[in-house]
């Protein structure tokens, strides 16, 4: 990377085109979703080596569950496969957050995300955000349930709700916004992803599959970030 690129704070990423993948292959689209974790775990790897302070990666939305068992099933077994060899970052000293309901996933893969976020909760590098049975719309539905829960419990009044706290009510506490939203695979949408915190975010698409997604696609999306001019509503 150009030393004179400018590397973003935040990366939100969502993994697109695992099934077309396979099947451009003629093959089970769990292959396409197996190929894709290696992808993510690459990807990861480089971001933390740009030296970012947070990425965000969709995995798996709150509307995933509506495809095929068999599909769900083999997402979930790639997940656990994944998760119990997290603690090979242990010496990028990433800090692992799960973005999204944990409560819908069964024991052991459940037991594992809350072992994860309490093993690398004090480290101090990249923090990786891994969305699953994550909905943007969910999460801004139980920010609002919290403050209110505040509010009637006497903590706060209603005065003090303002962006920094309904932020703060969010699972992105603490982190930056996303500086651009990167969506391989063509297609041109958000899907639930991140709705309040793209508020000023840059959006990136390109035409290759999350499993044909490398490093220098990724160059590729920080270049064309750099040649944006943001200007956050001004002039």
């Amino acid at each position: 990377m150009d030393k004179n690129i400018t590397i973003p704070k935040h990366i939100g990423i969502i993994m697109d085109g695992n099934g077309r993948w396979a099947k451009k292959r003629m093959l089970p689209r769990n292959m396409g979703h197996k190929k894709g974790a290696e992808v993510f775990q690459d990807i990861t790897r480089y971001c933390n080596e740009l030296g970012l302070e947070s990425v965000t990666f969709y995995a798996f939305s709150t509307e995933n569950w509506k495809r095929p068992v068999e599909e769900v099933n083999g997402i979930m077994s790639l997940l656990k496969d994944y998760l119990k060899k997290a603690f090979d970052y242990q010496k990028e000293n990433n800090k692992i957050v799960f973005l999204g309901d944990k409560s819908a996933f069964d024991k052991e893969l459940y037991d594992l995300m809350i072992e994860i976020e309490e093993e690398t909760k004090d480290r101090t590098g990249m923090v990786l955000n891994i969305a699953l049975n994550y909905g943007s719309r969910g999460e801004i539905v139980r920010a609002t349930k919290n403050i209110a829960k505040m509010v009637k419990n006497g903590a706060i009044d209603i005065e003090d709700i303002d962006e920094n706290l309904f932020s703060d009510n969010l699972y992105t506490k603490g982190q930056p916004d996303p500086d651009f939203i990167l969506r391989p695979s063509g297609e041109k949408r958000i899907s639930n992803f991140l709705l309040w915190q793209i508020a000023y975010s840059e959006f990136i698409y390109m035409d290759v599959l999350w499993p044909d997604f490398t490093r220098k696609d990724l160059d590729n999306a920080i270049i064309e970030f750099n040649k944006r001019n943001r200007r956050f509503g001004g002039v």
